[in-house]
């Protein structure tokens, strides 16, 4: 007798065991219950014939700015993005107004998610010089991802710059701590770099010392109390490579902007729409990033989605925020470089997948195996796509691959067993739920 499914995925291209096969995958509830020949012919059959099937994509890191900037972003549409982007999971940064930096205001956020939130999530505890005891009660947490640490001022108000503190945090948290690494000593020394009404100048300001002595100071501080960090949106060759020699208590990330955009020719085109921080810097930096990928030497990818108002992108510069949206283009842009065989699809099914849930400890997901999380990502390979602000659903209403041709595109999001969307089209409202670690 067969069971009956909730939805089987028909003749698609499985990535299972880091290869391509054709296979049934029957789900029932939220679970992926069978691998192989299905017959199934009733309407919960989602034809994959000529899809490649994958694991739910994971992004690693997005700022959904609820609560206290609704107006550019909240937890509903930025997590409408991320399933139309074929997204099914995200950590979610703390740097809210509030910030996300108690017990309380974590909790908050947890019931702000509920049953509003199209893609799984989890959520970054901010670290502040002052919280560590209740870094060190995070372990049992629900939906925590981790403790996230700013060691240089960006968007909002959590700073951790003193040597001290930055050694307090990641010492006694009991949760990965993921670094925003740039010096904030620095930052300010070198503010008579900024030239205004020029974004050309922001990477002379925020430059590669800035970033290398602060990933030197706290890989050095991870190395002395043995703990676990992870630095964020890496985008220096020196950086890349200073952490490839310093793996055994670090894993590092990168950006999708900072392997397909480049100075100066993106100041030139963008302007402060090309801003962010750390900033977008010239191609020998983009050139070595890709080393690092086609090596392996990167471990995650994350969008590190920072949406604004056009209204806020568009005053003089240095009174521009930084940040730009890409929880949508994360997956779009990356699977074109798929195509364009800059990286192999084993290879960015280890950044967006696996190597996710083995660094931060996800359960059941990142793979594609009977009795794990039904969370799944189709793609048509060779759907070509020219991405425009007009397809953009964060509230924002752009992004800096306006124009930008990809080949490859999500054509169906499958979160908790659910398809969720297909064909650009979101099928069924708000399903999402807290990660499990």
């Amino acid at each position: 007798m067969s069971e009956n499914y909730n939805l089987v995925i028909k003749n698609g291209h499985c990535y299972i065991d880091s290869k391509l096969i054709k296979k049934d995958i029957g789900i029932l509830g939220d679970k992926i219950k069978k691998i192989g020949k299905i017959d199934q012919k009733d309407n919960k059959v989602y034809d994959a014939t000529d899809k490649v099937v994958l694991p739910g994509i994971i992004d690693t890191q997005v700022h959904f700015r609820e609560p206290g900037s609704t107006d550019a972003e909240d937890l509903e549409s930025g997590s409408r993005a991320a399933v139309l982007g074929g997204v099914t999971s995200l950590f979610e940064m703390p740097n809210t107004n509030p910030p996300t930096a108690n017990l309380i205001e974590f909790e908050k956020k947890l019931q702000a998610a509920k049953n509003r939130m199209h893609s799984n999530y989890a959520f970054y505890f901010g670290a502040t010089p002052n919280n560590t005891e209740q870094l060190a009660q995070l372990k049992n947490v629900e939906g925590c991802c981790g403790v996230k640490l700013f060691a240089g001022s960006s968007t909002g108000n959590l700073l951790v710059d003193k040597e001290a503190d930055i050694e307090k945090v990641i010492s006694s948290s009991d949760r990965i701590v993921s670094i925003h690494s740039e010096d904030e000593d620095i930052i300010k020394l070198r503010k008579k770099f900024i030239k205004k009404g020029d974004v050309h100048s922001h990477p002379e300001w925020r430059n590669v010392e800035c970033a290398m002595s602060s990933t030197r100071r706290v890989v050095k501080i991870a190395e002395r109390f043995n703990k676990r960090i992870h630095v964020l949106h890496v985008t220096t060759k020196e950086e890349v490579d200073f952490l490839a020699m310093h793996k055994k208590n670090v894993s590092f990330e990168t950006t999708p902007q900072h392997l397909t955009l480049y100075a100066p020719d993106c100041y030139d085109k963008l302007g402060t729409y090309a801003q962010m921080n750390p900033p977008l810097r010239t191609k020998d930096h983009y050139d070595r990033l890709w080393v690092a990928i086609k090596n392996n030497t990167v471990d995650v990818l994350g969008s590190d989605h920072a949406p604004h108002l056009k209204i806020n992108k568009e005053k003089e510069y240095p009174n521009t925020p930084s940040g730009m949206p890409g929880v949508q283009t994360i997956f779009p842009v990356m699977i074109d470089h798929v195509n364009n065989g800059k990286l192999s699809l084993s290879q960015l099914m280890n950044l967006m997948c696996e190597n996710p849930c083995k660094i931060f400890g996800i359960k059941n997901k990142g793979y594609i195996k009977e009795n794990f999380d039904a969370d799944l990502t189709v793609v048509d390979m060779n759907k070509e796509v020219t991405i425009k602000n007009e397809m953009i659903a964060s509230k924002c209403g752009w992004t800096p691959f306006h124009n930008y041709k990809v080949k490859g595109f999500p054509v169906g999001t499958i979160v908790n067993g659910k398809l969720v969307m297909v064909d650009g089209k979101i099928l069924i409202e708000s399903k999402g739920k807290p990660l499990q670690f």
